[in-house]
């Protein structure tokens, strides 16, 4: 479904990606994972367009070279972005946030079945459904940030950092419904710090450092790897 050969993207004089690749498949959840500043961000952010890559190329779909179009291009053909630290819509109401995610659609009777079939996902949303997202808790703000990206039906869903200053038990939440939506088709490349938790819900897994692709694989080989236990799930 994506393909990313050998990106740079450079902020001024600073590399932020060296030669990055990797390959995300159809239905499948792939987690990136690094310490911060090692560029996990940066890749995201070149995927959706807001930080064209430097050098490279990123494929969509195996038809669609993606890395010199506008993000919201990109959006169009089904990539949607959740991006650390949420970024909802603060004075809108909940509801107007999820509907802000499906502007480029224009099937009435299917949005209304989205939004409800977010609401089974998430019944706290249901319940504040016209409130000022603003009054949200973190872990309901990233629910709605989480839901405003499904509303448009991607085919494949970027999330960063998702778990970034939640409590421990949101953050499970959050884990178990990104594992349901994946079981529903959607097919996820997942940038977290919580290298356990994103090994644990991912198929493969890529570790980035300084810029560069370090290691990769099976998430059960790196959960085994001594270097992950040691650098990245905390082990002695």
């Amino acid at each position: 479904m994506l393909s990313v050969e050998n990106v740079s993207v450079h902020y001024g004089a600073i590399h932020a990606l060296k030669g990055v690749s990797l390959q995300v498949h159809a239905g499948e959840i792939v987690a990136l994972i690094g310490a911060n500043g090692t560029g996990k961000s940066s890749l995201l952010r070149a995927i959706s367009g807001l930080t064209p890559p430097s050098e490279g190329a990123i494929v969509f779909q195996g038809t669609h070279a993606i890395h010199r179009l506008p993000p919201h291009e990109i959006v169009g053909l089904g990539i949607a972005h959740v991006p650390e630290g949420r970024a909802i819509f603060a004075n809108f109401t909940v509801e107007e946030n999820l509907m802000a995610g499906a502007y480029l659609r224009h099937d009435r009777l299917e949005i209304a079945e989205d939004l409800e079939w977010i609401f089974g996902i998430f019944p706290r949303l249901k319940e504040r459904r016209r409130q000022s997202a603003a009054t949200l808790s973190g872990g309901e703000q990233q629910m709605l940030a989480i839901s405003r990206a499904l509303m448009g039906r991607p085919r494949l869903l970027l999330l960063d950092e998702p778990s970034l200053g939640l409590a421990p038990i949101i953050v499970q939440s959050i884990f178990k419904t990104i594992r349901q939506i994946n079981a529903q088709g959607a097919t996820i490349l997942l940038v977290e710090q919580n290298a356990h938790m994103a090994l644990h819900a991912a198929a493969r897994g890529y570790v980035i450092q300084t810029g560069q692709i370090v290691m990769e694989g099976p998430s059960a080989e790196l959960l085994a790897s001594k270097r992950v236990r040691q650098f990245y799930l905390g082990e002695t």
